[in-house]
Order: structure tokens, then sequence, then C-alpha cells
């Protein structure tokens, strides 16, 4: 409010406030003040009174979502006959939120909504009416062997169809607000105008209890995201039962969201209960009644709720109902209070907004689903209920249909007014929603002198970290797509040696910079820019992951590929957000994560919870993850350079890569003639030494085998090769695809004596190619938990150093 209406009545308030100070202190005044404006009444935001008009044909909408409920309803009970299982009661509780979108909101060309995977069957009914999908594909929900629908958004398995990957819940709250700044992001690097992009994301009020989901919600607020706006189906329901049976959600959820800066609009309940809430004794009874119970009141009889909820309160209503309107009258269930709800959060401006709209999770599909704690678990429906179903949606479904097995789908046909108004509202609105659009857009080729810089050499010690930031620095000035490079890290950027980068390239802030920097003076001062390229996203991992997949697919969901690295320490990484990697391959993002101080023994006085000795490991899980653990700095250039080709070249390929890189200074040798195809595939042999054994090392152990190469030949003339092995994983799957020699065996043809597996991971990683060695195998590594101590030291505690690698060696040659 601009303007004080009232001053007096300000003071009045004020002198009150100051009495409660001055006899309770200050802290029950801040209570009292808390309590004031993170709550508010528990009524709609929009009365009746000030509802828009609605734009639509209600009536033909209310068709159209009759139909889109039974073919949701039909296709998972349908499936289940195969035991494939599915969800009816989250879809049935929030088809209008979806069917208003639809028909009013989502824009095809510009928006991105975030659908809420368990809603799932409920976007494909709705495409069936569309005509973008066929009988025969809902009839293969669950049956991806067949070529059929996935249960989930997944785009990797349903790539033209789905954009986000949401059925993790908690993760895609956390990406939509990324997302939301990401778009921010390009448009104010002048990159793409996304200012009429806005981002949806449908959200359950149980998946609210995941961390992920209010992670990023100060973010939102802090940047003015008002490109953003989170629906929360609030249906009082969890998978097991009631969100808050013992209090309510609606009301926490609203003080969270105020809390942290967010505009909160409430839709909570249908036009029926306006001749009942002209009473404040029962809004109040209704902010106190516990959601448990309230979902008790919705599958109960009149008589109960009137002696229960409206002891002593003049009713206009009669038992029954006061059952139909308690049962079900939901602002969530009617069209009119959606559209007043959507309307009023787009309006504003300066922040994100927030709708919690009050639904019957089941709603429609029956006494025996409604509201029940087990509807989540229901998978099909009897036809007995669904011939009430049809009866209660208007459809015409004639018995004979419901006369065999298998209830039938229902389409009203191509030239009918329902299926011509979606065609004309989609239209309308740019296209349809959910898409997802490949633009091929190749990158140039990136020059050859950035690579070329790594492939001379340095006798100074230089870590592989720096090695990989003077390439990235080097590969931001190439005038076509140093642009496109985007440098995220969590906080320690001068950590990773990456403050080279504040004064050219700038830390991204939609805020500017509004101070002088205490180190202004300095050459490498900190920098913030409006158009800053740099992302650091404080001391967030998830959220760092959440920048990284939006500019990882931004190929796709902007047709504006950008070419993202995030730098992170390595045990925080995929041990963290290993989920969020996951959901990163769903949506074929493409990008280079870099795990730095990588290995177990590099990070020498941080101990046990900074000890990365698996993470290769957790990556070779990720089918799309590329995973290397280069040892020298031309390694690392040969990858980068062959990673550019593969995921921006003309073909595109939907992979990403996992870098580990080392905090270790080194001299960094000059890349011999003929390894490039080695070092992409995983292995060459880097010094001959006589090959009586054979020492395969990655990373930074390569350096402690040739320690122990030398100690070999100088104390007992025992000489062994030294083989470079970048990628322990990239050699098993192609051993494991080929139906010829492995390359790891044409590499070792020609060679006998046993061979020493020796790398800063755990055994179980080299071990990974253990199968395909024909000859004596060992291993060491770094199993068990990490300590503090000097690397030296370190490496002597789990025997990997050089003189217990030149043991494992003689012990291998002698047996």
């Amino acid at each position: 409010m601009e303007k004080d209406l009232d001053p007096q009545e300000t003071a009045e308030w004020l002198e009150s406030l100051e009495a409660v100070r001055r006899a309770a202190g200050p802290d029950r005044v801040e209570y009292l003040l808390r309590r004031l404006a993170t709550s508010t009444r528990y009524l709609n935001t929009v009365p009746t009174a000030e509802e828009p008009a609605y734009p639509g044909d209600l009536e033909l909408e209310e068709r159209i979502a009759a139909y889109d409920r039974w073919n949701a309803a039909v296709m998972v009970s349908r499936g289940s006959k195969l035991n494939l299982g599915g969800h009816l009661a989250t879809y049935a509780s929030a088809a209008w939120l979806y069917e208003v979108g639809f028909n009013h909101f989502f824009h095809g060309a510009d928006d991105q909504v975030f659908f809420q995977g368990h809603a799932s069957p409920g976007i494909y009914a709705r495409a069936f009416l569309e005509g973008r999908l066929s009988e025969e594909q809902l009839d293969l929900f669950r049956r991806e062997t067949l070529g059929g629908l996935p249960s989930y958004p997944h785009p990797r398995a349903m790539s033209g169809f789905w954009q986000f990957p949401t059925v993790s819940m908690g993760i895609g709250p956390l990406n939509a607000v990324y997302q939301a700044r990401f778009n921010r992001y390009l448009h104010n690097r002048g990159i793409k105008d996304t200012s009429h992009s806005h981002v949806w994301a449908f959200l359950g009020d149980g998946e609210m209890d995941e961390p992920e989901s209010t992670a990023a919600l100060t973010l939102a607020a802090r940047e003015g995201l008002d490109n953003l706006t989170f629906v929360i189906n609030c249906n009082l329901q969890r998978l097991d039962g009631p969100v808050r049976g013992n209090t309510r959600i609606v009301q926490e959820l609203e003080s969270v969201f105020r809390g942290a800066g967010w505009n909160v609009v409430k839709a909570l309940w249908g036009a029926e209960w306006d001749p009942l809430l002209g009473s404040d004794e029962l809004v109040a009874r209704l902010g106190e009644v516990p959601d448990g119970q309230f979902q008790t009141f919705a599958a109960s009889s009149g008589a109960y709720i009137r002696e229960h909820l409206f002891q002593g309160l003049d009713v206009p209503y009669s038992d029954e109902d006061l059952r139909r309107v308690v049962g079900g009258s939901r602002a969530g269930h009617e069209p009119r209070k959606v559209y007043a709800a959507y309307q009023r959060a787009l309006r504003h401006r300066g922040g994100p907004t927030v709708v919690l709209v009050q639904t019957v999770k089941g709603w429609t599909l029956g006494a025996g689903i409604e509201a029940r704690n087990a509807n989540h678990q229901m998978k099909k429906l009897t036809l007995d209920e669904f011939r009430v179903m049809r009866d209660r949606l208007g459809l015409p479904v004639p018995d004979s249909a419901l006369a065999g097995e298998l209830p039938p789908y229902a389409h009203p046909g191509a030239g009918s007014p329902e299926a011509r108004y979606v065609a004309e509202r989609r239209e309308e609105l740019g296209g349809p929603i959910p898409r997802r659009t490949v633009a091929r857009r190749p990158l140039p080729v990136a020059g050859a002198r950035p690579f070329a810089a790594l492939a001379k050499g340095s006798t100074q010690p230089v870590a592989t970290t720096m090695a990989f930031v003077r390439l990235v620095k080097d590969l931001m000035k190439e005038p076509e797509t140093g642009r496109r490079w985007v440098p995220i890290v969590p906080d320690e950027a001068r950590t990773f040696g990456m403050e080279s980068l504040f004064p050219t390239a700038k830390i991204y802030s939609p805020l500017g910079q509004r101070y002088e920097a205490v180190d202004r003076e300095l050459l490498l001062s900190y920098k913030e820019a409006v158009d800053g390229q740099i992302l650091i996203e404080g001391i967030t991992e998830a959220g760092s992951m959440a920048s990284f997949t939006a500019a990882a697919s931004s190929y796709a969901t902007h047709g504006e590929p950008m070419i993202p690295f995030y730098i992170f320490y390595s045990m925080f990484g995929w041990q963290r957000t290993g989920d969020q990697m996951w959901a990163l391959a769903d949506q074929l993002g493409r990008g280079f994560l870099i795990g730095e101080t990588a290995g177990r023994t590099t990070m020498t006085g941080e101990g046990l919870q900074h000890a990365d000795g698996h993470s290769q490991l957790l990556a070779s899980a990720n089918p799309a993850c590329l995973a290397y653990d280069p040892a020298f700095a031309y390694e690392v250039g040969v990858i980068v350079r062959d990673g550019l080709r593969r995921m921006y070249g003309e073909v595109g390929e939907d992979v990403f890569y996992y870098l580990t890189l080392y905090n270790e200074p080194l001299p960094q040798p000059a890349m011999p003639e003929g390894v490039e195809e080695g070092i992409l595939k995983g292995i060459y042999r880097y010094s001959a030494g006589g090959g009586a054994a054979h020492l395969l090392a990655s990373g930074t152990a390569i350096h402690w085998a040739l320690e122990a190469q030398r100690l070999l030949a100088d104390e007992y003339g025992v000489g062994v090769d030294v083989w470079s092995v970048t990628s322990w994983s990239e050699l098993r799957r192609e051993a494991m695809s080929t139906d010829g020699v492995p390359y790891l065996r044409q590499a070792l043809a020609g060679t006998d004596g046993p061979v020493i597996a020796v790398s800063d991971w755990m055994r179980a990683v080299p071990d990974q190619i253990s199968p395909w060695i024909d000859r004596p195998w060992t291993s060491l590594g770094t199993d068990g938990f990490g300590l503090s101590d000097t690397r030296e030291a370190v490496r002597g505690h789990f025997g990997v150093d050089p003189r217990s690698i030149a043991d494992a060696v003689l012990k291998a040659v002698e047996k």
C-alpha cells in the first residue's frame, strides 16, 4: 500500500504495539507481527464477487474435462489388468488446474510447464483428445518395451513430448526456480528475449516436505522472478494419509512462502461455500480444524458434519447439501475460481507467486476413493464404478460398452465441437504443451590454440584443475562460442583458481553491483553485473546442479545451445546430488561436470567427509555420463575438445561429461604423438619400461606409478610399462557392447606379464575392467574412509604410494 488511508488508525495500532513492547518486550511484538504477516484468513484471495468474467465456453470445457478424466482412469485401469500399476487419484484431484491452464494460460511457444509426475495419465488423456496420441498408445501405458508411454514425465523416453522429469519429488520445484532464473539470465546476457516466457510448476502439498521443494524460495524472491508460478494442489493428502493430520498444510505453506517473500494466492472454497463464509465464527473454525479432521468431514454424512463442524451455527443447508458442499465444493474443482487465481498470479509484478489450491484427492472417482487414505494405492476402478463415474460426468458411453472386461476409451470425434475447441485454444496459445522441440544448431568448432597450449605441457608445476580453468578461460574468448559458456560454481571459485574470470566474464546478478567491492583495487577483484556470465550460486550444490540442468537443456527449451561447466568438490557432487544428475540424464542435458580436488588422498587436511574415493564409481552407473579421470593437462584438452564435438557438433549427442581433476601441482608433460584415440577410448601406454609387468593408473596416481617404475628399475632391475587409464568405465562399456575384440585387449595385445591397477579410488573403480584382463590381476586403491594427514602418509596408509606399488609388482612378477 503506497498511501496511508487512515493515519489515525495507524497511530492507534502503533500505540498498541508500543504498549505490548513495554509490557512484554520486543520479542513479543516481533512474534505478533510475524503471525500477522505470514498468515491470512482461511479464505479465497479472490472473493466470488471479484472474480473476472470467464473467457471460455465453460459448458464445452466441462465436457472436455470429463473426457480427460474418463480416459485417464481408463488408461490406468486397463494397464492394471497386467499389474502395471498407475495413479488415479492425483490427476482426478488436479484436473481443472491443468484444464484451465491448457485452455487459457499455457503458451506453447514461450512457457515451460513442470507437470506433477503422478498426474501424467491426465496429461496423456488431454493429448489423446487433441489428436497427439492414439488409443493404441494409451493402451501401452507403462509398456515401453513395446514402444508405449512412460509412466511419468521422462523426456529421454518420450523425447518429442515431455520437457522436464518431475516424478522424483522435490527436484521439479527446485529446477523450476532455476529454470525461471536461467530464462532471465539468457535475457540479460542478450542471448534470447525471454520476456514473454513463464514457468509453471505443479506440485503436491505432500511433495513440499522434500527439502529441495523449498530450497530456492528465497532466491526466486530476491531476484524478483515474476516469471514463475508454483501451483500447489492442496488435497491435504500425501501417499499414506493426511499431509498434516494434526495441523493445516495450507496455512503452513502460506507462512513459508510469505516469509520467503513470495506473493500468495489462495483458492480454497467453491462457490457453494459463499452463504456459509459470512460467519466469522465458521471462518475461524475452518482455520483451526486439523487437516486429518477435515479429510474426515469430506467423506462423512451431513449429520456428522453439522454436529462436529457447524455446531451452534445457523446453516441454510440440509444435511444432504452439507454432505455435498463440505465433501466436494473446492476452488480447485471450479474453473472460474482456478482462472481467477491464475489471473491474479500473473498480474503480480516484482516477485514469484504461489497459488495454493484446495481440492479433494480422487475427486469424481467415487465414494470408495475420494478423500480415502488408501487412494494413492488404488490402481483401477470396477466396471460398476465406471458406470457411476460415467453418469456423474455425463459422458455418452453406452452400457453395452461397459459389458466386457475392460472399460473403453471415449473420444467425441475428430470433427466434434470438443476437438475443434481444444485445437483452437492450443493454436491461439502457440501450439501444444507439453512439447519438446530440438532445433539442430551445431556450434562452430573451437580454434586449436587453446588446446595447443595444454598439449605443449609445462615444466612449472600445474594442477589439472588449473589447466582446465585456463583452457575454459581461453575458450570463453572464442568469437562465436565464447559467450555460450556458462561457468557454475557453488561458492569457492577462488579455491578452483577461477578468480581470473571475475574481471572479464563477471558474476551474474540481476541487480548488478550496488556496492564497492572491498578488493576493488586489486586486478582480480570481485565484480557482479546484470550481464555477468558466471553463476556463483552460494553454498548450494543442489542449486548449482539445477542451474546446470537449465543450461544443459537450453538447446531444447530455448533453441539456444549453451555450454555449462559446473565445478565442485568432487565429494559433494555425485554423492550429494546424484538424483539430480539422474534427472539431468532424463532431460538429455549436455555439458561438463567437473569434480575438483578428486581422489581420496589429495585433500590432505580435510578428512573423512571431504575425501572422495568413489564418485567415479557412482558416475559409472549413469548411462548418459562419460566419466574420465585424466592424469595430464593434455588429456584434459583432448577430452574437452571431443566433448564439444560430440555434444555440440553436427550430431549433438545426448550425453554429458564428468571429469575428475586434482589440486596437486605437478609438471605437465607434452602430449606424445598418436595418443588421442587411447585418451578418448580409455587407455594408452604412456611409458614403456620393459614389459615385465604393466601398471595401469588413472588421474594423479600415474605419478606414483611412474615413481614406482623408476624404483623397480633402479633397485630391482625390473622393467615395467606404465599405462594411462583415462576412463575405467568407458573401457568397460565398450567391452560390454562390442561384438569384436574389446579396445582394452587391443591396446594390451602383444604384451604379457601381470597387470597391477592403481588409482586414488576404491578398488571397485579399476576392477570394472578386470573381466577383460586375461592374465594375473591386482588392484590397489583407497577403500575405506578418508583421513587427515600429509599426502605421503595417507597414501602409505592405503598402500598406494610408490613403494607399495613396487612391492605389489614384485609379488605379482614373482608369483
